[in-house]
């Protein structure tokens, strides 16, 4: 099981660049705009955005494949849920009595597209920004709630870290089940009950090394004399830089021209249309 969200990429791209706070407002705005989009042409011109700005990261598109296999599963029940759950005024064809509908086919393309789109627009935070990149570029956007004595950079570390130990324990997961497999596990036979209930062994053994790695982490912190974000210093300061009012401006048109399509267009332009 290998999943690459949280991993760091090294590279020299207009993203790698960019200063985190950048990233993090251009990761929200893109998850905004992308659950925002109805219609078909919305989707296509999010699509091209998004892919086009993944393609300027210089990031292989094999780690995005990656993550997208530990969630294949929970992809395709939902789609076919909405395959056969969602009703329409259009009926496609017919399985039994069972009338499948233009609008659900419509609906399953519609949520695989979406959640695809999300995790490469959070995907790209993370490939190009490094952990404490990131946990600095979080605690300046939050500095404001430090007024109303909300803990900032702890809060900010504590997500920074979650981010981080998700490729950590999905080795450490990969690694359980090689090892379990290796003494007569059977993860692969049998119904999906049979299968969800053969990985209850791999828990005992991840939550063990979860807890493990929390310790470790926390007898180095305190060895280097970790205290929080009070009087800490930073070796690199956060700046803006010409690579940010780039991205701004390429965002900014993105955003008009989706706000424009849901001013103007149409809810629902149906790619089945001419089918009706």
């Amino acid at each position: 099981m290998k999943i690459s969200l949280g991993r760091f990429v090294p590279g020299n791209s207009l993203f790698h660049r960019s200063d985190p706070r950048t990233k993090i407002i251009w990761t929200i705005l893109m998850m905004v705009f992308v659950l925002l989009c109805k219609n078909w042409i919305e989707y296509a011109v999010a699509a091209v955005f998004v892919i086009g700005c993944f393609i300027a990261s210089r990031v292989s598109f094999k780690f995005v494949f990656q993550s997208l296999k530990a969630i294949l599963v929970i992809l395709f029940v939902t789609a076919l849920f909405n395959f056969f759950l969602y009703k329409g005024e259009n009926v496609a064809f017919m399985i039994g009595t069972k009338p499948i509908y233009y609008e659900a086919i419509s609906m399953s393309i519609k949520t695989i597209l979406r959640v695809t789109l999300l995790i490469i627009s959070a995907s790209l935070l993370t490939y190009t920004s490094t952990p404490v990149a990131i946990t600095d570029g979080i605690e300046s956007l939050l500095r404001p709630l430090s007024v109303i004595k909300v803990p900032v950079h702890e809060l900010a570390m504590m997500m920074s870290i979650a981010l981080r130990f998700i490729p950590t324990f999905a080795d450490e997961t990969d690694k359980i089940i090689k090892a379990q497999a290796a003494r007569g596990g059977d993860f692969d036979s049998g119904n999906v009950f049979k299968k969800v209930k053969s990985y209850i062994p791999v828990l005992i053994p991840l939550f063990i090394a979860a807890f493990k790695s929390a310790e470790d982490l926390s007898t180095a912190m305190e060895s280097r004399c970790y205290r929080g974000g009070k009087n800490r210093t930073r070796y690199k300061i956060l700046k803006f830089s010409s690579a940010d009012l780039i991205l701004t401006l390429i965002t900014l048109a993105f955003a008009s021209s989706i706000i424009l399509m849901l001013v103007f267009l149409p809810n629902e332009l149906s790619l089945f249309s001419y089918l009706y």
